[in-house]
């Protein structure tokens, strides 16, 4: 397969979804506990991508397989299957290929740390392949917004931060005298959870963003989404409700201690953001406006990473 090709499949630009927070959780490891691991960062990254990789080829391959409108923009000039006429078992191979690979570096990478890094890949893949795979795959679902932001958005950030600080007792599972033991630091992991809203929010958006403006082609294809159960203008209210959400976040964040006080300037960027949200709100179309829900991620995302670099080099 010509590499044009396979970045298309695996749509290359949409890793900024998964780049992001494995950033930004790991700064917040260096920020907020001082400590990093180059092997398990260069493991870490290497697998995340490729079962993100997988898990996009395989959502293309799913749609491609169910798609009962076989005509329009979203069908013929989106799916890379079709656009370039590929073979199906080419594509079954780079599935399989990129989710053994992240497979492989998940089981290193839990060798080198703890059982808290196996059950949360774990967790990762399973969503990965029930997102569109299976008898009722979640992307046909009003679920796929809040599980492709927890996955991508908490899940990715807390493991990118954790594989540098296992062993400082956020989480310890052990075993005593036949009882089950948990210890977990419930403040940090709070904090976490903060911390990683603004990531949650923008990805979350990103799949509303989408959802919306495939509602007509959705509901031919009987992919039942958030939009298409709750009617396009609630859709428009939440999309512009969920970044507040993590503007306030950030606030939070900041205002407690877990962010530093340079986080506060990423509420600047909620000038950008807004005027991409108006331009939403008048137009929901896949070719023309789908891409301002990815344009304000970036935007948020990279302020938000630039202010945890800047809080860790006046730390």
């Amino acid at each position: 397969m010509k590499a044009n090709r396979f970045f298309e499949l695996v749509e290359l630009p949409t890793k900024v979804a998964s780049v992001f927070p494995f950033i930004i959780g790991t700064l917040y490891a260096l920020y907020r506990y001082g400590r990093i691991n180059g092997i398990n960062l260069l493991v870490m990254a290497i697998a995340m991508l490729s079962l993100d990789m997988s898990a996009t080829a395989l959502n293309n391959y799913m749609d491609y397989k169910r798609a009962i409108k076989t005509h329009g923009f979203n069908y013929e000039q989106q799916n890379a299957i079709v656009k370039y006429k590929l073979k199906e078992n080419t594509v079954r191979w780079v599935i399989g290929g990129m989710a053994s690979i992240s497979m492989i570096l998940g089981v290193y990478l839990f060798l080198r740390t703890d059982i808290v890094v196996l059950f949360l890949g774990m967790v990762s893949f399973f969503f990965a392949a029930i997102y569109s795979w299976g008898p009722f795959p979640i992307s046909r679902t009003p679920l796929g917004e809040i599980v492709s932001g927890v996955v991508m958005g908490g899940i990715i950030p807390f493991i990118s931060a954790y594989i540098h600080i296992f062993d400082q007792d956020l989480i310890r599972i052990g075993w005593t005298d036949g009882t089950l033991l948990f210890h977990l630091d419930v403040v940090e992991l709070v904090g976490f959870f903060v911390v990683s809203l603004p990531l949650i929010a923008g990805i979350s958006n990103i799949m509303l963003a989408n959802n919306t403006c495939d509602m007509e082609d959705d509901f031919e294809n009987r992919r039942f989404t958030l939009p298409l159960v709750i009617g396009k203008e609630n859709a428009l209210r939440l999309f512009a409700g969920i970044y507040g959400l993590g503007y306030v976040a950030i606030i939070i964040g900041s205002v407690i201690g877990w962010l530093p006080k340079t986080s506060l300037a990423v509420i600047v960027t909620v000038i950008p953001v807004r005027k991409n949200v108006l331009k939403f709100f008048d137009n929901q179309s896949k070719k023309e406006t789908f891409l301002l829900s990815v344009q304000n991620f970036v935007i948020m995302s990279a302020a938000y990473a630039v202010s945890l670099a800047v809080g860790l080099l006046l730390k």
